[in-house]
Parts: C-alpha cells; sequence; structure tokens
C-alpha cells in the first residue's frame, strides 16, 4: 500500500507523509529491484521528512558506495559514527568502502567491530570470509563461513566456499572429512553428496565418487549437476553406455549443450560405435557452431577413417574458431599431406613453430615436405634450427647427410651420416626411405657396411 501512495505521489507531485518505517520499506524495495533511480527519490524525501533517521542515512550512504561516491560515504559514515559509535552497519559500510578501495585487511577490521555489536553475525561472518577470499588467505576464510554454518546448515552458498577453500589449498582429504561430517549432521542434502562426489573424483576414487553422486541424484532427481557428475565418473570407470544414460538424463532435465553432447559423442566412439559417435559431434556443433571442440572430434574421426575430404572441411571449421591452436594447425597439415596439399602442409607446420609447437616431430615432418618439395636449402637451415633444441638427434642427422647428398656436398653428407650412425645405426634405415637414391650410391653402402663391422 505504501508504495503504491508513493508512486502515486511521484506520478501527481503531491507530498504525502510517510512514517520512517514506511520510508525504510519503499528504500529496500527499490534497492532490491534494482531501480536505484527511484530509491534515491525515496531517501531524498525521506530525510526531508525524516531529517535525524540513521536508518536512512545509512540507506543514503548506500546508495553513495552503488554510484561510487566513496567520498561522500565516507564522510557520511563518520558523521554517523559521532552520533552511533556503536552501529554495526556504520562498520560494514566502512568495510564495503574499504574492500572497494581494494584496502581489504582495513575491511577485515571493520568487520571484525561490526561483530562485537551485530546481532546478525552470520552476514558478518560471511563478509569477512569474502574479504580473506581476496586475500588469498583461504584458512582463515574457511573458518568463517564454517561460523555461518554452524549457524545455518543449509547456508549452501557458505558450503560452496568452504569446498572452494579446500580446493585451492588442494586439502582434498581434509575437505573429504568436512563433508563426511557435515552430511552426518545433514543427510539429505544433495549439494554436499555432489561436493563430496567431487572431491573424491579429483582423487581419482571413482568408486567412491559414483557413490556419493548417486546419492544426490537419489535426493533430487532433477539434479543436473549431479547426472552430469556421474556421467562423467561412469566414463573414467569405462561404463561408457551408463554415462551415456546419465549425459541424456540431464538432456530431458534441460536443454540440450553442445558439451553433453561431445560427452556421448565421444561414449559412443569408445564404444566403436562410430556412427553414432559422428551424428553426436554434429548435433554439438549444430547446437553450438563455436564449439571448436566438436569440430575437431569430427575431423579426427574423419581423419581415422581415413576421410580426408571431410577431415579438411571439419578442421577449416575448428580454425575459424581458434586459429591460435597449434594442435590443430598440426592436424590441418597432416591432413593436406594426406591429400598431396604440400603447400598447405608446410603452411600448417609453420603455424605451429609460430605457436610454439616446435615438437621435433614438427621440424622432422616439416623437413620431410619442404625436401619432397625440392626445396633442399630451406630444409637444411629447419634441420639446423631444429639442432638448436635437439642435439645429437638421428632424425636430424639422417635427414641432413641426405639433404648434402643431393646437394652434391658429400663431405658434409659423410660427416652427418657418421653422426648419425654414432647415435642409432638402427635407423639409417630412414635414409632408404627418404633419400633412396642417396642410400644406394656406393660410398654410402660402403661406409654404412663397414661401421657395423666396426663396432660388432
Amino acid at each position: 500500500m505504501s508504495l503504491v501512495k508513493f508512486e502515486s505521489m511521484l506520478k501527481t507531485n503531491s507530498i504525502y507523509f510517510f512514517d520512517l518505517v514506511e520510508f525504510e520499506e519503499i528504500i529496500i524495495h527499490y534497492l532490491d529491484a534494482g531501480k536505484h533511480t527511484l530509491a534515491k527519490k525515496a531517501v531524498k524525501l525521506g530525510l526531508q521528512q525524516h531529517p535525524q533517521s540513521i536508518d536512512l542515512k545509512l540507506l543514503q550512504v548506500e546508495l553513495f558506495i552503488f554510484d561510487d561516491k566513496l567520498d561522500k560515504a565516507l564522510a557520511l559514515l563518520i558523521k554517523i559514527e559521532r552520533l552511533e559509535p556503536n552501529n554495526d552497519e556504520v562498520f560494514i559500510q566502512r568495510a564495503t568502502i574499504a574492500s572497494k578501495s581494494g584496502k581489504h585487511k582495513e575491511a577485515i577490521q571493520y568487520l571484525k567491530k561490526a561483530l562485537l555489536f551485530t546481532e546478525d553475525k552470520v552476514d558478518v561472518w560471511s563478509l569477512l570470509g569474502m574479504e580473506y577470499l581476496y586475500l588469498d588467505d583461504y584458512e582463515n576464510a574457511r573458518l568463517n563461513f564454517a561460523n555461518c554454518i554452524d549457524v545455518d546448515y543449509e547456508d549452501y552458498s557458505a558450503l560452496y566456499n568452504i569446498v572452494y577453500c579446500f580446493d585451492m589449498e588442494k586439502e582434498h582429504e581434509s575437505a573429504i572429512k568436512y563433508l563426511n561430517n557435515y552430511i552426518d549432521k545433514n543427510p539429505y542434502c544433495e549439494v554436499a553428496w555432489h561436493q563430496l562426489g567431487r572431491q573424491y573424483f579429483m582423487l581419482n576414487m571413482y568408486k567412491e565418487a559414483l557413490t556419493s553422486f548417486d546419492y544426490a541424484v537419489l535426493i533430487d532427481e532433477s539434479f543436473i549437476g549431479g547426472y552430469l557428475e556421474k556421467a562423467k565418473t561412469l566414463e573414467e570407470l569405462k561404463e561408457y553406455q551408463q554415462a551415456i544414460d546419465n549425459y541424456l538424463i540431464t538432456l530431458e532435465l534441460d536443454d540440450p549443450t553442445a558439451f553433453a553432447y561431445v560427452r556421448i559423442g565421444e561414449c559412443y566412439e569408445k564404444l566403436k560405435q562410430l556412427n553414432t559417435a559422428i551424428s553426436y559431434y554434429k548435433k554439438a556443433v549444430h547446437e553450438d557452431p563455436l564449439s571448436d571442440k566438436g569440430w575437431m572430434l569430427l575431423t579426427n574421426l574423419y581423419y581415422e577413417q581415413e576421410n580426408y575430404n571431410k577431415a579438411s572441411y571439419y578442421i577449416s571449421k575448428a580454425l575459424k574458431i581458434d586459429e591460435n591452436n597449434a594442435l590443430y594447425w598440426r592436424r590441418y597439415a597432416q591432413i593436406n599431406i594426406k591429400l598431396n596439399f604440400f603447400e598447405e602442409a608446410i603452411v600448417g607446420f609453420e603455424n605451429c613453430l609460430r605457436l610454439d609447437d616446435n615438437a621435433l616431430e614438427i621440424y622432422v615432418s616439416l623437413v620431410d615436405v619442404l625436401s619432397f618439395m625440392g626445396e633442399f636449402n630451406d630444409a637444411i637451415n629447419m634441420l639446423y634450427q631444429a639442432q638448436k633444441l635437439y642435439k645429437n638427434f638421428a632424425e636430424i642427422e639422417y635427414r641432413l647427410s641426405g639433404l648434402f647428398f643431393v646437394l652434391h656436398k658429400e663431405k658434409y653428407g659423410l660427416h652427418h651420416l657418421i653422426n648419425g650412425m654414432k647415435i642409432d645405426y638402427e635407423y639409417h634405415i630412414i635414409l632408404d626411405e627418404l633419400f633412396p637414391t642417396v642410400f644406394s650410391l656406393p660410398k654410402v653402402k660402403k661406409l654404412i657396411i663397414n661401421y657395423n663391422k666396426a663396432f660388432e
């Protein structure tokens, strides 16, 4: 009724009288609804009618803070503190200002003062916990959130924060102990069972995790998070069909997600039901065309099936979404080699190196393509570049040998051939695979045979 009367007053420009309680209810309503302009009008009118009201002044402070007018808020708080030095809300708001200014230790001191005067300690403990989180002081944060739980066992926000603190400290065993104690007192809390399952999962205790998730979804049959975690756990236990069944439940409970479709597809792939896997990967990219993982899974599956044209189509989709992913460029290069598109393969491997994927396999593959294309000097330069990272590797030495022989630089070719045999004699077969004309040279054959005899 007060709200209707107030809004009627604003429309007619009339002035009605409201008592203090009415003003507070009106202002809090607008603050909760996010209607800060109306809240400001109510505060202004309220202070005109009740200029001595501390509660209205504190609501004015709250609006100042929301508008980042921290100096005005602080000045008003100092005035209020002189009138009511034991008002807990003064210290809470001073803590808020300190926190917004990045002074979290100062905020903590104000909140500790507020604890001395407040009747509602839970809210202050919660604020203290958050300030300690800002400081990465997880132990003190956890202790304050635990105080909240002691008062209200259904304060799930505090419970999540406690588990978060354990996670950040990597104290999963302690988290398990805490959650088991909590469940002893509140056994029908699906949130606690879910969090307990997560802890077991992180410790690779999958059977225990599965039991926890079973309880979570038994308590709340619509608990999507519980089914998702249960499905992931079943995957780890290689129970792929059961995992699929649980992912499908999440699709029934809520709108379909690319994530669920991808996971179902991966399960079918592990069950060797490749056509079904493909259908779910396609559902994933239809649901979320920016799901580069979905495009990549399609790429890999078609690559394994030797359907390189389709693999090429799908890898291009993945690269359009994330062109800075070295793994995607590696697969792009591999596909193009299969399609005999060697220039594109070179581009792929060069992008891998640009993105710091400097595995020996990348260098070697790039060198082999350059060699096939007749770019022998470029291939040699690339091998020298690889040698800075990979010293005394037979893969490099034999290729250098072959390339130098091709360029009629016999002395260098023999030198690198000897180096290669010193590192790994048996690997000399690569010379026959990559440079058969070099391998068939009498000098080369003789050197290889004599080297072997010398070390028999």
